[in-house]
């Protein structure tokens, strides 16, 4: 079973800055994407940023010009570049990997906290 662990969570004020990692213990797929979402108390998780297979990025719109995705050198790894930061992303973020094709696997961290407050 694939393992994701997530990192670089922390607190920070208002308009700073954090770079989340996560890392696959093993990947088994020729082709998968990794994504970022996030949850904050008492809402539904939701979508942040893709990275394809071919590394093409897509974001939500309430981050998009203030968070970059990008994929690692290393297989599944893959990394949130967060900046201007503001009190709504306060949330917990996840990492997760999904393979392509039917039957592929579908894998999730166990999160990392992110709080923005002054």
């Amino acid at each position: 079973q694939v393992q994701l662990v997530e990192s670089g969570g922390g607190s920070v004020q208002p308009g700073g800055s954090l770079r989340l990692s996560c890392v696959a213990s093993e990947t088994i797929y020729n082709s998968y994407a990794m994504y970022w979402y996030r949850q904050a108390p008492g809402k539904r998780r939701e979508w942040v940023a893709t990275a394809t297979s071919s590394g093409i990025e897509n974001y939500a719109g309430f981050v998009q010009g203030r968070f970059t995705i990008s994929r690692g050198v290393a297989k599944g790894t893959v990394y949130l570049q967060m900046n201007n930061l503001k009190p709504e992303d306060t949330a917990v973020y996840y990492c997760r990997l999904l393979g392509a094709g039917v039957g592929a696997g579908d894998y999730w961290g166990q999160g990392t906290q992110v709080t923005v407050s002054s």
